[in-house]
């Protein structure tokens, strides 16, 4: 048989190996999916509660005082910027660092600093000379509150050090397994808790003083929202990994159908040749 039906040969099996692992990848990108969205489900009544608790507090107290809660004259902004550690996700991470670079196009360097979320943003932020004040890598593919409790309570902690005088969430917003939509979400300071005037008042006593359970429950409401924001942007992740790997797949077997009926024309076309030269040869011999 001729060497080009043998190098067909050799591109269908790589092609079947590509798409055994992509297929592979596909349905464990699906099962984090899961996993992570049930982390959600888990973890969003606790959220509403206690914005129900501190928009309540902040109804009834009369001038209410908190850093998370006070805005000030803008001077330096932050930006949490949320991408993954890996990449075979489609272009999930680079509309995240697109998006962010519409934020950042007009602005000097000195009047915004940065909290990388995922080696894909940090290592490109590094090696542009972009200011990132602190990293998070290595965090876990259905996150925990833990993972992210250092990096959000140090957020909180530059924020009420008057390092920077609000704060963005730059990350893709999880709406199904195929859309993911990149948003920039202004959270610090907290004050639509303050501005919040809707649903009815509840009278509650507090131990020792509202002012005392605002100081405790604020930064950790704070947290609670980088935890969410993760948890969101992992399941985008997941979501458009197990698109991409869904495409490629696809992709190989619509390459291997090609290959084959190329092999297929290859080897009619070597038997075509050893026929015409039986046929020859048996002329020649007569």
């Amino acid at each position: 048989m001729p060497e080009n039906a043998r190098d067909i040969r050799r591109r269908i099996k790589s092609v079947q190996n590509t798409a055994q692992i992509t297929k592979a990848m596909e349905m464990v990108a699906a099962a984090k999916l899961r996993r992570v969205q049930e982390a959600v489900k888990q973890s969003r009544p606790y959220l509403e509660k206690l914005t129900e608790m501190l928009a309540n507090i902040s109804r009834s107290v009369r001038n209410v005082k908190h850093p998370l809660l006070a805005a000030r004259p803008v001077r330096r902004t932050g930006y949490l910027v949320v991408t993954a550690d890996r990449g075979l996700a489609g272009a999930y991470n680079a509309n995240v660092i697109r998006r962010s670079l519409q934020e950042f196009r007009h602005k000097d360097k000195s009047t915004y600093t940065i909290f990388a979320v995922g080696r894909r943003g940090r290592d490109f932020f590094q090696r542009q000379g972009y200011p990132v004040m602190a990293e998070a890598t290595g965090i876990a593919d259905s996150p925990k509150y833990h993972n992210v409790q250092r990096l959000a309570e140090q957020m909180v902690a530059a924020y009420e050090a008057e390092e920077f005088d609000e704060l963005y969430f730059v990350y893709n917003e999880f709406i199904n397994p195929v859309v993911q939509h990149t948003v920039v979400k202004k959270v610090l300071p907290l004050t639509e808790l303050a501005a919040d005037a809707s649903g009815s008042k509840v009278n509650f006593l507090y131990e020792p003083d509202e002012q005392a359970v605002l100081s405790e429950l604020l930064p950790k409401y704070a947290v609670t929202l980088v935890y969410q924001a993760i948890l969101d942007a992992k399941a985008s992740e997941h979501g458009a990994r197990m698109t991409a790997m869904g495409n490629a797949t696809d992709a190989a077997s619509d390459m291997i159908g090609t290959l084959t009926l190329a092999l297929n024309r290859a080897r009619q076309a070597a038997i075509t040749t050893q026929i015409a030269e039986v046929v020859g040869g048996a002329e020649a011999l007569k």
